[in-house]
């Protein structure tokens, strides 16, 4: 091949990786996002940051849908009806830009996570039980002896799990909140996921309640160190004020004596006679 046809391709192939790399990434959502059971419907959503003429939808990095696209279309929407086993995985999209041309690169992955309730939900307990003062080391247990995989812990409010653990040889998994607060009160849930391929998880089962109660006002504490620092200071610094004008007074009443003293004395320059 001529040196020159050579220098042709190699500098169409680095305009074209520039332009993919000039492209704005595109962004995926699930719907619904959580909550989703084997033989449910997902849609898959891939926002578009500029007009594509096609998108693509990846299964853990292999191509599982191509649509093609308009200009009008700033999204694109994929479904997946009866969701199986093998579904629960994690998804990214891609786009074919129109102006400037070139592909984008994927989006960030998202994670379908999928409930199986053919499987037992696990047990769960507390420790100490549900009312507890500000500042205690609370303990958590999930347990499922007959299936030993990882465990979540999940707290109402919150749309992703707040730990997740290794059961013990016993089959139970211990989470432990460290100095909790009145923000650590709540209805909290265990769930495990399942061994195989995919994102697979228990039904959640029982809740617990925490209730965190702030501990109780020390008598004559009105702020905790802080303030009483804050007062001892400004005491010595009044007690200091005070002491400077009794000072002042006691000295200027010392120096008015001695001079009505001195205009007493014979001699003195005290009221003169005419």
């Amino acid at each position: 091949m001529a040196p020159e046809a050579v220098a042709l391709i190699l500098g169409w192939w680095l305009l074209a990786a520039s332009r993919a790399q000039q492209l704005p990434r595109p962004s995926l959502s699930l719907h619904p996002s959580q909550g989703v059971s084997l033989g449910d419907t997902v849609t898959l959503r891939c926002h578009l940051p500029q007009p594509a003429a096609w998108v693509e939808l990846y299964q853990d990095g292999q191509l599982r849908s191509r649509k093609e696209m308009d200009q009008e279309q700033d999204v694109a929407e994929f479904s997946l009806t009866g969701i199986k086993q093998e579904d629960a995985v994690r998804y990214q999209c891609q786009y074919q830009g129109l102006e400037p041309a070139g592909t984008s690169e994927r989006s960030d992955p998202v994670k379908l996570v999928v409930t199986d309730h053919r499987y037992p939900p696990p047990g769960i307990s507390l420790s100490p039980k549900e009312h507890v003062e500000m500042g205690r080391n609370i303990t958590i247990q999930c347990w499922n002896k007959k299936y030993g995989a990882s465990f979540l812990l999940h707290k109402d409010g919150h749309s992703a799990p707040i730990q997740h653990q290794e059961p013990d040889d016993e089959g139970t998994a211990t989470f432990t909140l460290f100095g909790v607060t009145p923000a650590d009160s709540g209805i909290y849930r265990c769930s495990y996921r399942l061994g195989g391929c995919c994102l697979l998880f228990s039904p959640p089962g029982d809740n617990v309640t925490l209730e965190v109660i702030p501990r109780p006002a020390i008598p004559g504490d009105n702020g905790g160190p802080s303030r009483n620092l804050v007062a001892v200071v400004v005491g010595r610094w009044v007690a200091a004020i005070v002491f400077i004008i009794i000072l002042t007074v006691s000295v200027l009443l010392v120096a008015q004596r001695r001079q009505m003293q001195r205009d007493e004395r014979p001699g003195g320059e005290g009221v003169k006679w005419l």
